[in-house]
């Protein structure tokens, strides 16, 4: 069961994934949380804080959150700064962007990402690795690709727009239309709210009830 913490951790490690995008590594502190939550951080002693869901799997004795640095954004600019051994306070886990142990064993699940939205879903891969799941990826370039190696193989398909260097070329949305999930699947998206709008829209139109169909929505 997840409990709520307000605790400084300290980081272990800032590592770049692309010019714009990071994963932050810092201590557990004996967090326990499930996959698909969202931590509240910032800086020790900033009033400017953000939510960023958990990206490590539940089992690391390490906590990650990815983040995509914002060009007009204050925290992602200031957490990319950090070096081992600073300090950060952190709020949380909170949020319902999780699937029971029931639900793992019976059901076929799609992963809807677009961009750094990619986060819970990287946290529910690695903790049940014994679900049945597809993710689809949402990118404009092939770099964005955020640790595929993760995934097992044929799970994780890139949508890139910007060229064909990726699984698939074209959106999230073009890809719903041209492979579309049994009508029994659960469906989980997180990213921008437009892509989620859309998505649940295409579902919806192929047969997927609204009780089937979750979201996580980064404006």
């Amino acid at each position: 069961m997840a409990t709520d913490y307000h605790k400084t951790h300290r980081v272990e490690e800032v590592k770049d994934l692309t010019p714009s995008a990071y994963i932050v590594r810092f201590q557990k502190n004996g967090m326990q949380f499930q996959a698909g939550q969202n931590l509240n951080l910032g800086l020790k002693g900033d009033t400017e804080k953000r939510d960023y869901s958990i990206y490590s799997p539940e089992q690391n004795e390490f906590l990650e959150v990815l983040i995509k640095e914002i060009t007009t954004g204050l925290v992602s600019k200031k957490l990319r700064r950090l070096q081992e051994g600073d300090e950060l306070e952190v709020d949380g886990p909170f949020g319902f962007f999780t699937i029971s142990g029931e639900s793992r064993k019976k059901n076929k699940f799609l992963f809807i990402a677009s961009g750094s939205g990619i986060a819970p879903f990287h946290s529910l891969a690695l903790s049940y690795p014994e679900m049945d799941y597809q993710l689809i990826h949402g990118i404009r370039n092939s770099d964005e690709a955020y640790e595929r190696k993760h995934y097992a193989n044929g799970k994780y398909i890139s949508c890139v727009t910007a060229d064909k260097s990726g699984d698939f070329h074209g959106r999230v949305t073009d890809y719903l239309k041209q492979n579309p999930p049994d009508k029994d699947t659960l469906c989980y998206l997180c990213g921008n709210v437009n892509m989620i709008y859309d998505a649940f829209d295409i579902l919806k139109e192929q047969g997927l009830p609204s009780s089937n169909l979750f979201a996580e929505v980064y404006f």
